[in-house]
């Protein structure tokens, strides 16, 4: 079987609908974040402020790279940037979580824990310029991806069921 790869922008929701589609399947999932994470034992926000956004680039061409060689029938969340890699189609069917900018920053606001999301988001942290790297980013997710999925007022459960029955 493929693997099934979510992108989708920072906070739009890729790991809550990992975890839900693993509690509605056989699937296990990865997350690019964590692998890199534990890869360099520090945190992404870390790796970011010591090494820079290039650096970190560079690792998650090593985990693509790494997870197109060794990992099959899996789910694998990314980062909001891992999209663009350049074997992104050879690791599996790629799945685009889409909603609007205003949709995915309010979630994050009204998280219970939005302190914290913020914070492990670098790039978020400046308004303006997430909106810009939105905007950026938006049409290179459609164009990458297999699949796209709006995740605007959707729960998760639906969100998963909708993934597994498209992937299917």
């Amino acid at each position: 079987m493929k693997n099934i790869v979510l992108i989708g922008f920072m906070g739009v929701g890729k790991g809550s609908v990992a975890r839900e589609i693993v509690k509605q399947s056989d699937l296990v999932a990865l997350d690019t974040d964590d692998i890199i994470e534990s890869m360099e034992n520090r945190r992404i926000k870390k790796i970011f402020a010591e090494e820079g956004e290039e650096y970190f680039r560079s690792l998650e061409r090593k985990v693509a790279q790494w997870l197109q060689k060794e990992v099959r029938g899996t789910l694998i969340s990314t980062g909001g940037g891992f999209f663009k890699v350049p074997n992104l189609k050879k690791i599996g069917t790629v799945v685009y979580l889409s909603a609007p900018f205003e949709t995915i920053h309010s979630r994050i606001l009204e998280h219970p824990d939005a302190e914290k999301k913020l914070r492990k988001r670098p790039l978020f942290q400046d308004v303006d310029k997430a909106i810009k790297l939105y905007d950026d980013r938006s049409a290179l997710y459609k164009k990458v991806a297999d699949i796209i999925i709006d995740v605007s007022n959707k729960e998760i459960s639906e969100i998963a069921k909708e993934i597994l029955k498209k992937v299917k």
